[in-house]
């Protein structure tokens, strides 16, 4: 009817499909695989807790990090719509910020059995790894220690592996990780969060977030990252007994290679998101080694 203004065409809903995958990308599905497998990786090679209690340990690191991949893009949703972030399915429309929580939530729910299952000690262990995740989430993300939850969360994870090995039946079973490997995995853990942060520092300080990156400044976060990943190698491969052999060697030539054309392509391509990558390939070098050397 003339002079009556129209409703326009009514809101498509996304298929079930779409929200499915919308859900995989909310989670951080690279990095979530990553730490996931690595958990795997370690728990079946390293600490021999033989293949059931592997896929359990795998399960139970799945769980935690779909809870803080869901919770993050939910918690930053308001700010990833206000600088416009498309690559996020909460500002695409795909997801809904109230369908991140309840996936989040659900997750961590279905953590807490998959985790006692390990034992005692080792859900303890995952309880702080999970609980790091969360904390950086909120508060900690907009703050100058921005990279605490990465060194508590990535040195523990280890240890959740080697707790869960079953003991007799009077006995503690595992044991924790040893202190080279804690530390690598702090280290690596650090290097990652100032390379992934990189390609987001601008975006990032629009919204209010000043975690320890954003104060250092991009240069100084760069080759920070690439230092600290390098390092992190450096004391996987030179903390085990014994020398470091051919492996090792390779390693460590590897990484620093990787870290040092992340550094160059952060300080050239702000917008790369390279670092990470490469992050995420000396990631796998650790794990590698670690898995090797036990």
């Amino acid at each position: 009817m003339s002079g009556v203004p129209s409703a326009g065409p009514a809101p498509v809903r996304p298929s079930a499909g779409r929200r499915a995958l919308a859900l995989v990308r909310a989670a951080h599905a690279p990095p979530a695989a990553a730490v996931t497998l690595f958990a795997g990786a370690y728990a079946a090679g390293a600490a021999g807790t033989g293949a059931a209690r592997a896929a359990l340990v795998t399960l139970a690191v799945l769980a935690g990090q779909l809870s803080v991949g869901w919770s993050n893009d939910w918690l930053d949703a308001g700010r990833d719509r206000a600088v416009g972030r498309r690559d996020k399915p909460v500002v695409t429309g795909a997801v809904t910020p109230g369908a991140l929580r309840t996936a989040a939530l659900v997750a961590l729910v279905a953590c807490v059995p998959l985790s006692l299952a390990l034992g005692a000690r080792a859900a303890l262990a995952h309880a702080v790894f999970v609980a790091a995740g969360w904390v950086y989430n909120r508060p900690l993300k907009a703050t100058v220690g921005s990279w605490l939850p990465y060194a508590v969360a990535f040195g523990i994870l280890p240890s959740v592996a080697t707790l869960a090995v079953p003991g007799p039946p009077a006995g503690p079973g595992g044991a924790w990780a040893p202190v080279w490997a804690t530390a690598g995995g702090a280290l690596l853990g650090v290097g990652a969060h100032l390379a992934n942060v990189l390609p987001d520092l601008e975006d990032d300080a629009a919204t209010g977030v000043r975690g320890l990156p954003h104060r250092l400044g991009r240069r100084v976060t760069a080759v920070g990252a690439a230092l600290v990943l390098l390092v992190a190698v450096l004391v996987v491969v030179l903390g085990p007994p014994g020398s470091p052999g051919t492996a090792g060697t390779a390693a460590l030539v590897g990484a620093a290679a990787l870290a040092g054309s992340a550094a160059v392509v952060a300080l050239r391509r702000p917008s790369s998101r390279f670092p990470f990558s490469a992050a995420m390939a000396v990631a796998t070098l650790v794990v590698v080694l670690l898995v090797a050397t036990g």
